[in-house]
């Protein structure tokens, strides 16, 4: 009986040891040599604003990851002003021993930054942020992704939807603009350079396959304002713009688009961060989106392994750190292969989406052009990033820096 007992306990401990390397590939153990990491999260919205939802999503998958506890190991902050509320959620979030700090929205920036000299053993990342390398701490981080990669596909997508329509003969006189060109309309947040890279970059994707294009920028001056953003899109449509993109955070656009095209209007639309096929099941083309996974699997498996990770953090398709929603229903024939063929050459270097060939400011081309605001004036005054013949976006600071206003594009307020 005592033999039969100790096999039992013997095969009890082996099965205890099998179950156990099972689930070490999907979650670190607590002896296994990681460092014990505590998240706070400082955000701008909550899951009901794509942007912020983005990030929950993201960040919530890279701890799944490696094994932190969405709910004993972060401490979480929604809906977080930008002022002075912000420094004042990100030290209660240390107070709580949070050793690394996530916030997500450009105006949390300077507060993060203030915290970062306040706790210098503590790791405080601004996404989208950019003065982290002029700081010169060892703590402070900035990161965003290099969607430009993703707006300018999506730009192929809207491109190619303009030219069936084009040749099927469903634009009227009042898409095209005085000039002959087929009118594009987006709906941007703020007139920042992180919103005109965007809306730049969706131009050039779309004349990269239908040259004979303008566009029309409408600002809402909110990052988050469905009311606002569909007017803009209303506003946009009724001047003849047959496509509407968007550098706002809400489905209000797309809504709008879903509606117009109900009622009888030529109008599509390409979103941000989110797929907008549940509110726009016709009218929605695609969305660039960020994978925010990427950044925040990077960064906190660099704390639980006790090592330093990068002050200005930006990937692109090559990291899979963008991406694009699926299709929608109407888009045009071939429109993913072209998409595919498209992030493709993204990849292998032979697109660079700000290749000065393609553009130019006041009728002449563009030589030089710099990326980096050293007196905080918002006008960039050094670093060269015109190398090559293109403009090197991302590349000496993770939040988009480009801010030429480009021929065809006109911001109307």
């Amino acid at each position: 009986m005592k033999k039969l007992v100790a096999l039992l306990l013997v095969l009890s401990l082996a099965a205890a040891l099998f179950a156990g390397c099972g689930s070490k590939a999907d979650a670190p153990a607590a002896d296994d040599g990681a460092k014990k990491v505590k998240v706070g999260v400082v955000l701008v919205g909550d899951e009901n604003e794509g942007y912020t939802y983005a990030h929950i999503e993201g960040l919530e998958k890279a701890m799944d990851k490696l094994g932190i506890d969405k709910k004993a190991d972060a401490v979480w902050k929604y809906s977080v002003g930008e002022d002075e509320t912000c420094y004042d959620a990100i030290a209660d979030c240390i107070d709580q021993g949070c050793n690394i700090v996530f916030t997500n929205s450009y105006g949390h920036q300077s507060f993060a930054k203030q915290a970062a000299e306040e706790n210098p053993d503590v790791q405080i990342v601004a996404m989208t942020g950019d003065q982290a390398k002029a700081s010169g701490l060892a703590n402070f981080h900035n990161a965003f992704t290099e969607i430009y990669e993703a707006r300018y596909v999506a730009g192929i997508v809207a491109g190619m939807k303009i030219a069936e329509l084009e040749q099927a003969g469903k634009l009227t006189d009042a898409n095209y603009a005085a000039d002959g060109t087929v009118k594009v309309g987006y709906v941007g947040a703020y007139p920042y350079a992180e919103v005109v890279s965007g809306y730049t970059a969706f131009f050039l994707g779309i004349k990269s396959v239908f040259e004979n294009v303008s566009m029309e920028v409408q600002y809402t001056n909110s990052w988050f304002d469905i009311t606002a953003e569909n007017e803009a899109a209303v506003a946009l449509m009724a001047d003849g713009c047959v496509i509407i993109g968007q550098h706002a955070d809400s489905t209000g656009a797309p809504t709008a688009c879903e509606e117009a095209l109900k009622a009888g209007t030529v109008a599509y639309s390409v979103g941000y961060n989110v797929d907008m096929l549940n509110v726009a099941p016709n009218a929605a083309l695609t969305s660039p989106t960020n994978e925010w996974a990427v950044y925040y699997e990077y960064a906190l498996a660099a704390m639980q392994k006790g090592e330093s990770f990068d002050t200005n953090w930006a990937e692109g398709f090559d990291k899979e750190a963008v991406a694009l929603t699926k299709l929608g229903p109407n888009v045009a024939p071939g429109t993913q292969e072209a998409v595919d063929a498209a992030i493709a050459d993204l990849k292998a270097g032979k697109i660079h989406v700000f290749d000065a060939s393609t553009f130019t400011v006041g009728g002449a081309p563009v030589t030089s052009a710099f990326a980096t605001d050293t007196d905080g004036d918002f006008v960039n005054d050094a670093d060269e990033a015109i190398i090559d013949g293109y403009y090197h976006e991302s590349y000496f600071q993770s939040a988009p820096s480009f801010s030429l206003r480009i021929d065809g594009i006109t911001e109307l307020n």
